[in-house]
């Protein structure tokens, strides 16, 4: 599979979620998608202490057992655990970065990010705390989530002891939510920020199995939503039709099309999708070879115009 950076670490193109660890899925289903994108050339697995109610860590860990080595591991900390684990305070920091190697069972994680700026505390102090983390060896890269461009320059502007910088930004981007593109992902590539996106199949809209003026299937993560709300407003699932219809003239599924333009913006180093069974691992990791040339990222956006400017 191919690879690309984040920072100093090298990470497959296509990675694994693992939100649903602990929550959707059991210790044994999770395995399974661990092992199967071990198998598949995956290299970078993403969680965060609050998946799965901070079972997903640990599922991970278990899963991984001696091929930890083998891999890129990239977890979170600072939204709410319970009303004493929360925020980025420096010695917040550090209690977050413990709890979550204990759980995952290694003595380092390789990237930790702050899944939100925290309102509460000035980003030089969380940054100084974060720096200590890689001075003592339990951190090899920092990243950040959910940041808006203005948050990533005061980040950068930030002044730490000891220094300390973030190599990654987490933020939504898929076919369905562009944002980014009209914001994050140029800040990025001014500045030199790795892109991993989240939801990149908008919450499981983007694999087709959502129908217009159909309820979504029993079971689904989005199985409590009604028909043409939310996500599933008849223009999603119109876009969608069109995506699907052209990603089969390509002889390629429409997960392999969501997952293949997002790689092809420059700033992104890992597409993360999450997966509840091998199955699903195999759908996401078959986009990886998948490159889309100029002409046909025109196409795409004509099917799905990208944001306005501002």
């Amino acid at each position: 599979m191919r690879t690309r950076k984040i920072g100093s670490l090298e990470v497959s193109v296509v990675g694994l979620g693992c939100n649903n660890f602990g929550g959707r899925i059991d210790y044994d289903a999770s395995a399974a998608v661990v092992h199967a994108a071990l198998d598949a050339g995956v290299t970078f697995f993403d969680t965060a202490d609050i998946y799965g109610g901070t079972k997903s860590e640990e599922f991970l860990g278990r899963a991984l057992g001696a091929r930890r080595t083998e891999v890129v591991v990239a977890t979170k900390f600072g939204m709410q655990v319970d009303a004493e684990r929360k925020g980025a305070k420096p010695d917040y920091v550090h209690r977050a970065l413990d709890d979550s190697l204990r759980r995952l069972g290694t003595d380092h994680v390789d990237l930790f990010q702050l899944h939100a700026p925290d309102p509460e505390t000035p980003i030089a102090d969380t940054l100084g705390a974060l720096g200590e983390c890689v001075a003592a060896g339990k951190a090899l890269e920092v990243g950040c989530s959910n940041f808006t461009v203005a948050q990533l320059r005061d980040a950068e502007a930030a002044r730490s002891d000891p220094p300390a910088h973030f190599v990654s930004v987490q933020n939504e981007f898929s076919l369905l939510r562009r944002r980014a593109e009209r914001d994050v992902l140029p800040e990025c590539e001014r500045a030199g920020l790795a892109f991993l996106p989240y939801f990149p199949l908008a919450s499981g809209v983007l694999t087709g199995k959502y129908r217009r003026g159909q309820p979504p299937p029993p079971g689904t993560r989005l199985s409590g939503v009604k028909a043409d709300e939310g996500p599933l407003a008849d223009a999603s699932l119109a876009a969608v039709e069109r995506l699907t219809e052209f990603a089969a003239r390509h002889g390629r599924s429409t997960v392999e099309l969501a997952i293949a333009w997002i790689a092809a913006h420059p700033p992104v180093a890992s597409v993360i999708a999450g997966a509840t069974s091998p199955e699903q691992v195999h759908a996401n990791v078959a986009a990886a070879d998948w490159v889309l040339d100029d002409e046909e990222m025109i196409e795409i956006d004509e099917l799905v115009p990208p944001p306005a400017t501002a």
